[in-house]
């Protein structure tokens, strides 16, 4: 047990553990993920507040969720990822049914988003709206995929596992993804929508 990364993760592990049957112990979980969980969801919506009630739903549904969660390669991160994932895409897709794109443009004009994250060059989108828009218009799966590889700070493999999937067949997921997604924001900045 030389190796920082495995002591890490044995502590991690023994914290796990103890937070099924200590509050405490998921405070300290809180603690040590907290932060990059929101800015895993604030890179994603662009708004603190929204990112705010993403990372408590997050943290909410894991301690739900706790007891059921099984040890694996990677630890504990690719499992609460994968639930901050999966809110993200629940608000987008909860956000599109209530809201039709006019509104949605107008709100987000209103909006200053001019800051720049790793969104621009993973994918070379000149506007994060527009790929903000373009991650709205793709299949929920496909979003989870990106949203894991690259703003959750997850590794390839982490977030293969995050997405039940081994690391080629993730590759392949986020390959198939990322053209979507390119496709998507194609369209938006042809549809000379102001996204």
């Amino acid at each position: 047990m030389d190796d920082p990364d495995d002591r890490d993760l044995f502590d991690e592990r023994a914290l796990v553990e103890r937070a099924r049957v200590e509050a405490d112990g998921f405070a300290e979980l809180y603690r040590a993920y907290v932060d990059r969980v929101h800015a895993f969801a604030y890179r994603r919506c662009g708004d603190p507040e929204l990112a705010e009630d993403l990372t408590a739903a997050t943290f909410e549904r894991a301690l739900r969720s706790l007891d059921r969660f099984e040890w694996g390669p990677g630890g504990f991160a690719p499992w609460l990822f994968r639930i901050a994932a999966n809110e993200v895409t629940d608000h987008h897709r909860r956000r599109g049914r209530r809201r039709g794109d006019r509104a949605r443009r107008a709100e987000d004009r209103l909006h200053d988003r001019a800051w720049v994250d790793d969104l621009d060059r993973i994918e070379g989108a000149d506007r994060l709206d527009a790929l903000r828009a373009g991650l709205d218009a793709i299949n929920p799966r496909y979003q989870r995929a990106l949203v894991l590889r690259h703003l959750s700070g997850l590794d390839h493999e982490s977030a293969a596992r995050a997405m039940g999937l081994t690391p080629p067949r993730m590759a392949v997921l986020v390959h198939r993804a990322t053209k979507a997604l390119r496709r998507a924001v194609e369209r938006q900045e042809g549809s000379g929508s102001d996204v």
